[in-house]
């Protein structure tokens, strides 16, 4: 393997890592984000704790049609 063969899997291997570091960051942000988004929204709706997850959709499209 040549040196130029070792820099280009190195370059690979670097890129690949820093979209994985992409990746990793683009989704604790949205985890983060939903969290936030049902906390609000349970504090808003305090009823939709006692909804199944299932109907949850149906409920808010309910509400929302009012």
């Amino acid at each position: 393997m040549t040196e130029n063969e070792k820099k280009l899997i190195q370059a690979k291997h670097r890129l690949e890592q820093t979209q994985n570091r992409n990746r990793e960051k683009e989704r604790k942000a949205r985890t983060r984000r939903l969290i936030q988004e049902g906390a609000i929204l349970e504090k808003v709706l305090p009823d939709i704790t006692d909804i199944e997850l299932n109907n949850l959709e149906d409920y808010l499209l309910h509400i929302l049609k009012r």
